[in-house]
């Protein structure tokens, strides 16, 4: 894979995006390249056959991402690359169908939502907020979504990136319902999206990512089955064994 870099991020105020920020009316953010250039790498790279993730943020970058992997796929033909886009973390409505008519992956940290819910509206206004933090529209719309936890900027517990998933509240609770609760995902969605989802996206779902005859016996034991309890225990649950190809390389309480 190749990885490539849109724009900045929200909180340095150097995403790309389409209005200017709130206090600093000159202030659109951060292009790493020109369209032009970003057109040309990505179509030499999806020439070359290899997989493309683009860190993008900004609605403007998510936007001009897309529109390098369209002009590639209409010069290269379309090839099963499974190219995706890291964060996605504004993209407007009519981008979210080109994500899924493009097959572009949405490769998204949800547990940036629930962090950055404090003062992401602020730093960016209340009409780009709402094309913001998208995870459940996107599946609507027939985007994979893939789960990571963008560590070391958050942390590495997959459970926090689950219960953000499906709460969208503060590891303390709140807001009630959930900040922008129609993005909500349910448990089941949200755990493949950690689990076969990934796999796919590394053409690895034949190989991993589900507990099947035939596959990596990778897998997790926790103390409490998640789906019998509330979502605050999920945060407390403890891994009691790692297994990674049918061998077991960690266990509670020994090394």
């Amino acid at each position: 894979t190749m990885k490539l870099f849109a724009d900045g991020s929200m909180g340095a105020g150097s995403a790309l995006i389409s209005q200017p920020y709130p206090g600093d009316e000159s202030n659109y953010g951060l292009a790493i390249y020109e369209p032009e250039e970003l057109n040309r790498l990505i179509c030499e790279i999806d020439a070359a056959g290899l997989q493309i993730a683009v860190h993008a943020i900004g609605d403007v970058a998510n936007q001009q991402v897309l529109n390098a992997f369209e002009l590639a796929r209409n010069k290269n033909g379309n090839q099963p690359t499974r190219h995706r886009i890291e964060h996605a973390q504004m993209v407007q409505s009519q981008d979210v169908e080109r994500f899924a008519a493009l097959g572009v992956i949405a490769s998204v940290q949800p547990s940036h939502a629930i962090d950055d819910m404090r003062w992401a509206e602020k730093r960016i206004g209340a009409d780009l907020i709402k094309d913001a933090y998208r995870v459940q529209s996107f599946r609507d719309a027939g985007v994979t979504v893939v789960f990571g936890t963008d560590w070391p900027v958050e942390p590495l517990n997959p459970l926090l990136g689950i219960y953000a998933a499906v709460t969208r509240e503060a590891i303390g609770g709140g807001p009630e319902n959930g900040w922008q609760p129609h993005e909500k995902m349910n448990l089941a969605n949200a755990i493949e999206s950690y689990t076969l989802l990934p796999a796919f996206a590394e053409f690895s779902e034949n190989l991993k990512g589900s507990l099947v005859p035939g596959k990596l016996a990778d897998l997790q034991v926790l103390e409490n089955n998640i789906f019998e309890i509330e979502p605050a225990g999920w945060l407390e649950t403890k891994v009691l064994l790692t297994m990674v190809d049918g061998k077991i390389t960690w266990r509670e309480g020994r090394i």
